[in-house]
């Protein structure tokens, strides 16, 4: 859900405040991160796993732009479903947190896509569920029946489990709608079922 911006002086404020330019890690020394807005409350920040519900634009270094999704984008963050650097650049978010992060050409691989300069990107989080990390451990918490198989029941009562746990309850069609994203992913063979080789689809670690 999106949140709603606070009064415009205040927002104005708040980017002067957070406006930073740093390196993800030591070695992501390359990627450069630039907080454009953090809302002041952040009951959880996104990690390797986490499910992203994301607004993307892409440029050249040019200012050229080569992508925007005109509605928001599904992701799993940290497993290498997007390039290198903006994968890395998308951890620790808080949601309604905007940044612009700038990937040189050395962190990407020529297989992530057909544009091959830097490039930088506007993420917006919208929302982050906490499905992840695709560990057999977070498996079998969601694996009720042992079985090895994830039901739409298990996903679904894990997730309720989880955003009660932290705080934030949501109504049963919210939980539906995740629920149903993770299963048009992840069940590749459509039985109805998350196998659990299915599930740990990201175990090799891309990044």
């Amino acid at each position: 859900m999106r949140r709603p911006f606070r009064a415009a002086s205040l927002l104005a404020l708040l980017s002067l405040l957070t406006l930073r330019t740093f390196c993800a890690s030591a070695e992501d020394a390359e990627v450069k991160i630039e907080v454009l807005f953090k809302p002041l409350e952040c009951a959880q920040k996104s990690k390797k796993g986490d499910l992203m519900n994301v607004h993307y634009d892409g440029y050249l270094l040019d200012g050229t732009q080569f992508v925007c999704s005109r509605s928001p984008l599904w992701m799993v963050v940290g497993v290498g479903q997007v390039i290198r650097g903006l994968d890395s650049g998308m951890l620790d978010m808080c949601p309604g947190e905007k940044r612009k992060i700038t990937v040189p050409l050395s962190w990407r691989s020529a297989r992530r896509g057909k544009v091959n300069k830097q490039i930088s990107g506007l993420i917006k989080l919208i929302q982050s569920h906490p499905v992840g990390p695709r560990s057999m451990e977070a498996f079998s918490d969601m694996d009720q029946n042992k079985d090895r198989k994830l039901t739409k029941d298990e996903v679904k009562q894990y997730l309720k489990e989880d955003y009660t746990k932290v705080g934030n309850p949501r109504d049963d069609a919210f939980y539906q709608r995740i629920m149903e994203d993770i299963f048009m992913k992840n069940d590749h063979n459509k039985d109805g079922l998350i196998s659990a080789k299915e599930y740990n689809v990201y175990e090799h670690d891309e990044l």
